[in-house]
């Protein structure tokens, strides 16, 4: 990957220190995860260590990568892990240096990539049971699949140090959905010792993947529910001024489709955008009456400091701030509705690439690092949608 012409700034030493604490949200999104990868080699290489890493499905795998191992190694296990997923599974070279002659072209390669990946599988990931199932056939949740996950749970195993992972260095969330209830559930170090299980849950998808067990309990992708982690952490206790970096693989913004194609992954794009920007902008108002009534508890005469109804706002007043970075891919227009399963070597390089110019890009600018005044709370910045192609 070629990524001298977008360095990060080499005079940038823990700007972020001015935060109690920098957190890295990791949405979820199949093959465009890479692009999560090319963000972390840029806040590595910057010196931007997060203390808390929390994701969605494929970012609970990425989180894990992350959180699994030490500061000097985890870029070198994203790799790892990128480019074994992405090796054809019918064992064709990556020849990085064949020119694609138009988006045309490269459309009609990307669906044959996507094609290779429904029929054979994603290599160390996942594997398509044979034969597959029917909808009729009766057989064990954890088998009501088109594909196995046991790849992926020894991949996990050989990449990731779990006992670094639950060591207390770095705080790991990730979300998954209870299937029997329906309600979405966090998995996190702090509660709970994290195993490959948990990881692998987060990114249960059905039908394509079967739900995992956990403690006797069934759990779905937390994509369902919720593809983003952000007001997780951001509700967390205790409550600490942040440097929040947000990446998403999905836009909620884009084009009006003009053709079926378009509108199939116009409609994917929304479902699993989360509506970040809705949540942190629901996140900034609440923040905001939250500090005023910190500010207004200190001047209440003591009559009033006594009241239960007093106690209970007491209990959710705060006056910490956050700055929010979002970093969001934009996808090309020849990727297509496959692109959250095209896990071709070419395209993963290209998300990489597209992470780390983005995030390299947003952190050169110094405000990000500048905490918000204490009565706005919150700050929002997106630089990535004015990076030149």
């Amino acid at each position: 990957m070629d990524a001298s012409s977008h360095a990060v700034p080499k005079q940038l030493h823990r700007a972020d220190a001015r935060f109690e604490q920098t957190v890295l949200l990791l949405q979820g999104g199949g093959a465009l995860g890479s692009y999560q990868a090319g963000v972390y080699q840029a806040l590595a290489e910057a010196n931007l260590h997060p203390g808390w890493v929390a994701g969605i499905s494929i970012g609970a795998v990425n989180s894990a990568l992350i959180a699994g191992n030490p500061p000097d190694q985890r870029v070198e296990r994203l790799r790892e892990f990128w480019e074994t997923v992405c090796t054809s599974p019918l064992g064709v070279p990556y020849f990085s240096s064949i020119p694609i002659p138009d988006d045309g072209a490269r459309s009609l390669l990307n669906q044959a990539r996507a094609l290779s990946i429904l029929l054979f599988g994603a290599p160390s990931f996942f594997t398509p049971r044979f034969p597959p199932p029917m909808p009729w056939d009766v057989r064990r949740a954890d088998a009501v699949s088109f594909y196995d996950v046991a790849p992926l749970k020894a991949t996990l195993e050989r990449l990731v140090d779990f006992d670094r992972l639950n060591g207390g260095d770095m705080r790991l969330s990730v979300g998954a959905v209870n299937v029997r209830s329906g309600n979405f559930a966090y998995f996190d170090t702090t509660t709970h010792r994290i195993t490959p299980a948990h990881i692998i849950a987060s990114g249960s998808l059905p039908p394509g993947f079967p739900a995992t067990e956990i403690d006797g309990e069934y759990y779905w992708d937390g994509g369902l529910v919720s593809n983003t982690p952000l007001l997780w952490v951001l509700d967390g206790r205790p409550r600490r001024d942040t440097l929040a970096f947000q990446i998403d693989l999905w836009s909620a913004r884009g084009e009006l489709p003009h053709n079926l194609a378009d509108a199939d992954v116009r409609a994917k794009e929304i479902r699993f955008s989360s509506r970040t920007r809705a949540e942190t902008d629901r996140y900034k108002y609440i923040q905001k009456l939250r500090t005023a009534f910190a500010t207004l508890l200190e001047r209440l005469p003591e009559e009033l400091r006594r009241l239960p109804e007093t106690a209970l706002l007491a209990a959710e007043a705060n006056d910490k701030v956050c700055n929010i970075v979002h970093l969001i891919y934009r996808a090309k227009t020849y990727e297509g509705s496959a692109k959250d399963y095209e896990f071709s070597r070419r395209t993963m390089e290209e998300h990489w690439l597209a992470g780390y110019r983005d995030a390299a890009q947003s952190i050169a600018h110094r405000e990000i690092f500048e905490p918000p005044d204490r009565l706005d709370g919150v700050r929002t910045f997106d630089f990535s949608s004015k990076v030149p192609p």
